[in-house]
């Protein structure tokens, strides 16, 4: 397998430091538009198997051409989803297998945005699903840890757990601090600014797919391993749309545990026109706010040190267990900022996002998993891969109620 990652942001540089522990690859060649960054994650492994180079994800003819000149054979996007199709058109065109963290970007409905849906998150890459069948290759979407491992434990509860599901609901809490700053995102704020002010989007059996307010329907749930009860609201995510393609459900939900703060300063940025993506002009210069306010925030790939807490993913399955009787299930995954500071030298949040696409890029190496098209997570057997998440040292969890 030779390797091609996109970004070496927060995300992308944990993914470096534990893919280098792993012996499934010949060649990892990391890219970023900032080529000292590239450069940094490499240096930061000496591993003599990865190299680096400066790539613009915006262009696929420029993707298409590295893959070739270096015998791609898996590009791994680890950028903002912005750049989303570049990157899966250009893997395409190149021969090479394709994965990534986060879809292709929604767009509101126009008269109905909070009822109905527009552009969902992937449409643009399922419509090309046709193409990849046809050149015998895939693209493996939704891998990082939400989606991605929250996907994995939808079609594990539904293979090994439940007879019939009524409600499968991701869930993401922490108890993360940031010591020295008020306000301090520990993932990309471009892509929280997205996903949170965006409608979020709810499948329900009877409806289909259909849209809600951004933070309805608070909820207080209680996350594992001394973290506790947060109140978790709903938002927009990728699980929602790719888990009912897979794994049968009456309904499907995506909450986030945001907190008060959170919420009123993402209002605020919308009210004041800051998470715009329109370029303005400023001076004579042209820029986007959204890309304004990323700049002005401390970079999620330093906040480690001063990072203390967990972080949780996971999903809560209800239905009809195998005895015949109603059961409820919290299949779950803790990273502690402490623990992946001290290991891999990346805060829990990256740490915990990085390593999902590594342990698939692994699966894809052996044979294990294999597809052509565009596939979510829940397409694949989930068992060998939440046993080799097991196996890089970041076991699981399933609590029952």
């Amino acid at each position: 397998m030779r390797v091609l990652q996109v970004g070496a942001g927060s995300v992308g540089s944990a993914a470096v430091s534990i893919a280098t522990r792993r012996q499934f690859f010949s060649s990892y060649v990391v890219a970023d538009y900032a080529a000292d960054r590239a450069a940094a994650a490499v240096a930061s492994v000496a591993d003599p198997r990865f190299s680096s180079v400066r790539l613009d994800a915006s262009s696929a003819a420029d993707v298409a051409a590295l893959c070739r000149e270096r015998g791609i054979t898996h590009v791994l996007n680890a950028v903002d989803p912005r750049f989303n199709m570049p990157l899966f058109e250009g893997a395409l065109a190149a021969g090479a297998d394709y994965l990534d963290m986060a879809m292709s970007l929604s767009t509101p409905h126009p008269t109905h945005p909070f009822s109905r849906t527009g552009v969902k998150l992937g449409d643009d890459q399922f419509a090309a699903a046709e193409a990849w069948e046809t050149a015998g290759r895939l693209a493996l979407v939704g891998i990082g840890v939400e989606p991605g491992l929250s996907d994995v434990f939808a079609r594990y509860a539904a293979d090994h757990l439940f007879t019939s599901i009524s409600e499968i609901g991701v869930r993401d809490g922490a108890n993360l601090v940031v010591e020295g700053h008020d306000f301090a995102p520990t993932f990309s704020i471009w892509t929280t600014i997205e996903e949170c002010l965006n409608p979020p989007v709810i499948w329900s059996r009877d409806r289909g797919w259909y849209t809600t307010e951004p933070f309805s329907e608070p909820e207080v749930f209680d996350f594992p391993e001394g973290i506790g009860p947060v109140e978790c609201v709903n938002v927009e995510h990728e699980e929602v749309l790719l888990i009912p393609r897979w794994v049968t459900a009456d309904r499907v939900t995506f909450k986030y545990g945001l907190g008060d703060e959170f919420i009123e300063v993402l209002r605020t940025l919308h009210k004041l026109g800051l998470d715009s993506t329109s370029p303005v002009q400023v001076g004579g210069a042209s820029v986007a706010p959204r890309d304004v306010v990323a700049a002005c925030l401390p970079d999620p790939a330093g906040l480690g040190p001063r990072m203390t807490g967990k972080t949780c993913a996971g999903t809560w399955v209800r239905g009809v267990g195998l005895s015949g009787a109603p059961e409820e299930v919290y299949l779950y995954h803790v990273v502690d900022n402490e623990w992946s500071m001290r290991e891999y030298g990346h805060q829990a949040v990256s740490w915990q996002t990085a390593i999902n696409p590594v342990v698939a890029l692994e699966l894809l190496a052996s044979g294990t998993w294999s597809g052509t098209g565009v596939l979510g997570p829940e397409a694949f057997d989930p068992v060998p891969y939440l046993d080799l998440l097991k196996d890089y040292g970041s076991p699981w969890g399933l609590r029952k109620s």
